[in-house]
């Protein structure tokens, strides 16, 4: 029987390439993972399902699924839970966004609530729709001086935004109550053996276990006894499923394959380090014992005699018992019982890291266990990619260019306008066009567009003994949006590592609060890159001066708003393209220019360069629209005292912000502009600073031009793209009739 593994393997994205040497695991890319809410794994379940038919797997009513090979004593049962930590919509409120209740519903640490706030999720449908959204944030720019803001860390707190406007639209969407929701699932290689993501560490056991089966396909008259092996729901909430599992099979034995997790300490008790903080990805085989001092006995030794024999790492640690708590006293543990795992980093975390060479070790350690021999090598794998054609926005959003590293994003606009523009790169790395035929003695006025390339993100200062890079960050953000989260280096030669930007120092102890103010969000911070040495990191290519972004996708949401980090200004620079299409080569007797500038994040660089050019050449403009975001409290954590622009009304006059005041008769004029030509128009005052505000000391008038966004410098930033449009055409109308 030919078995075909390559859906279950996509569940964690792990391929293994066999059991014999260890087998090393890999992670090949792909779709994102589908999400599997405690209580709501039903999907995920299909897939195993349909991965495994061959066995002819069972289900039962509780979620369950499980194959059993052979017959007769003894009865042996290996289990691995399929669920992970997560939300269901618990309220649509009327304007269109969903409350949350938290699965489980006492928090799996301190800080599981804050690492979802301005967060990617997907909301799963009843008929298996994923829908797009994000967890809403505070916007940085809002909040000098804001009284009592949320924190963001309790699902009091907690808003999703999928695009919607009204409960009506939600519905529409096909989205209702307890609908359960997920961080969207991109795992990230990190170094060259490992890798991170949400529920990472909750994967391991449902992607070992399809594996197992495969290797097991022409060997299923050689196994002793009768063996299941099963995928356990709800084990987040309870560990109904393993519960369900013993009470209806009567196991002689069973082999836990799920987290290692700390003994359960009394509240009572001061808290002491987890037992996890010693633990490493590249530990091995994990074996969770209620004291790992004592001599092993029983299933734990046999299996760890096994791993010695065939040079597999194995460690014994002290944990906690996969949890079966309850109403009613759960089904008793078999005496003959052993509980593997592997090692993460930041667990239950958006950037929990785990060793593929111990999930190798863990499935070849499973099979041994099972069939007595080694594996057959594996050359396993997936293939499907797909390409569409992308609009400016969704290239420019997607290419990747933090404060001082711009290069990518200025190539991108050169590719993106139109073949007549013959756009020059001045000393700043400024890209500059200038349209129009006026003569130097014209009465024509001087007209600068403005649009800023560079995003926020962190640059590797030093490079640390033990590996980790310290990294200085380029523009502010709430560094919960970062810390604790998955991202990637940029190279020098172009190229990409993963890595994890560490979260504060005890994080995971009871009592823990967020590092807040400031002074915080400048605050340098530690980047691991799955090496233990400067050596290794070195021979990865890493180099002082490389950066680092988050990881970023344009994802459309309802209707014509959209997802995506860096709209922040890549929405701007896209605005100018459009409007120099618009157009077109024969300006006339204009003298118009647009810039798409440079380190806008880390204080207006690029354009306080390109003034001071301007005016020593003796060409300073007599007016400056700065194309940027206006950072809106459209928002229901938001404050509504100001920056009360709605996304989808149209474009912005940033008529106020922290740099600036436009003059009022120039507000108006841009209205009365808006209005003639039919192009929905706002005004209003924002934070935040524009690089329009560095030409009025020389002379310019400064009148920033804008588009909402909720969340700012967050991965969550949402937008509506009836405002770009509007944005690109009044660009147009201003270049031709200012």
């Amino acid at each position: 029987m030919k078995m075909q593994f390559g859906v279950a393997l996509v569940l964690v994205g792990l391929v293994c390439s066999g059991a014999a040497e260890p087998a090393m695991c890999q992670y090949n890319g792909g779709p994102e993972e589908t999400p599997a809410v405690s209580g709501y794994e039903q999907q995920l379940t299909g897939e195993i399902r349909n991965a495994i038919k061959g066995f002819s797997p069972k289900t039962d009513n509780l979620g369950n699924l499980y194959v059993t090979l052979g017959t007769g004593a003894p009865h042996r049962l290996i289990v691995a839970p399929i669920d992970q930590p997560g939300y269901v919509v618990s309220v649509i409120t009327s304007d269109g966004y969903l409350r949350v209740q938290r699965l489980p519903q006492r928090t799996p640490n301190a800080v599981f609530d804050l690492l979802h706030a301005a967060q990617p999720v997907f909301v799963m449908t009843r008929d298996a729709k994923r829908i797009p959204g994000v967890f809403t944030g505070l916007s940085v720019h809002l909040q000098p001086g804001r009284q009592n803001a949320p924190a963001m860390a309790h699902p009091d707190e907690m808003y999703v935004d999928i695009g919607a406007s009204s409960a009506e639209e939600v519905r529409a969407s096909g989205v209702d109550l307890l609908d359960p929701i997920s961080l969207a699932q991109y795992p990230q290689i990190i170094g060259t053996h490992e890798i991170a993501g949400p529920a990472i560490g909750d994967g391991v056991g449902r992607s070992v276990l399809p594996e197992l089966l495969r290797l097991l396909t022409d060997h299923k008259k050689e196994i002793s006894g009768t063996l299941t092996i099963a995928f356990a729901a709800q084990q987040w909430t309870g560990g109904r499923g393993l519960d369900r599992l013993l009470n209806e099979l009567h196991p002689d034995e069973l082999i836990y394959v799920g987290r290692i997790m700390p003994p359960r300490i009394q509240e009572s008790k001061p808290a002491a380090t987890p037992p996890h903080e010693a633990m490493t990805p590249g530990t091995g085989v994990l074996i969770g014992v209620s004291d790992a001092s004592a001599a092993l006995s029983g299933l734990a030794a046999e299996l760890k005699k096994i791993a010695d024999s065939h040079n597999l790492k194995i460690l014994p640690v002290t944990a906690a018992p996969p949890a079966m708590t309850g109403y009613a006293k759960a089904t008793p543990l078999p005496a003959r019982f052993a509980h593997l795992g592997v090692a993460s980093l930041y667990p239950v975390t958006p950037a929990e890291t785990i060793n593929t060479a111990d999930v190798s070790a863990l499935q070849t350690l499973l099979y041994r266990y099972i069939a007595g021999k080694d594996a057959p090598r594996f050359e396993g794998g997936f293939a499907g990619s797909h390409a569409a054609t992308l609009g400016d926005l969704r290239e420019l959003t997607e290419t990747y260019g933090a404060s001082g590293h711009e290069e990518a994003v200025r190539e991108e606009v050169k590719k993106l306008l139109p073949n007549w523009a013959k756009p020059e790169t001045d000393a700043a790395s400024n890209l500059v066009l200038k349209l129009g035929n006026a003569k130097a003695n014209s009465n024509a006025k001087k007209i600068v567009f403005i649009a800023h390339m560079d995003e926020i993100g962190y640059q590797v200062r030093s490079i640390e003994p033990d590996g980790r890079l310290l990294m200085d960050v380029l523009g502010g953000g709430y560094t919960e949006y970062f810390l604790g989260h998955v991202m990637l280096l940029h190279k020098a030669d172009g190229s990409t590592v993963g890595g994890v930007l560490e979260l504060p120092a005890k994080w995971d102890q009871p009592g823990f609060e967020w590092p807040r103010g400031p002074k915080a969000m400048d605050e340098p911070a530690h980047m691991y890159v799955g090496t233990h040495s400067a050596e290794e990191t070195q021979k990865l290519g890493i180099k002082v001066g490389d950066w680092a972004t988050v990881p970023k996708q344009y994802r459309a949401l309802i209707g014509t708003r959209a997802n995506a980090r860096s709209f922040d200004d890549r929405v701007g620079c896209a605005a100018l393209i459009e409007a120099v299409k618009t157009l077109g080569p024969h300006l006339g007797d204009r003298q118009v220019t647009f810039i798409w500038s440079t380190e806008e994040e880390v204080g207006l660089k690029g354009a306080a360069a390109a003034a001071e050019r301007m005016a020593k050449e003796g060409n300073a403009p007599d007016f400056v629209f700065a194309i940027d975001t206006f950072v809106s409290s459209d928002s229901p954590i938001e404050s509504k005292r100001f920056a009360d622009a709605e996304i989808g009304k149209g474009f912005v006059i940033r008529a106020v912000d922290n740099s600036n005041i436009a003059p009022r008769e120039y507000v108006d004029r841009v209205v009365k502009l808006a209005k003639d030509n039919k192009i929905p128009a706002q005004y209003g005052v924002t934070g935040g600073g524009n690089d329009g505000a560095v030409f009025v000391r020389y002379g310019a008038v400064d009148v920033p031009l804008s588009w909402p966004l909720r969340y700012s410098h967050s991965p969550a930033e949402v937008i509506d793209t009836r405002d770009y449009d509007a944005l690109a055409k009044i660009v147009a109308v201003l270049a031709k009739r200012w």
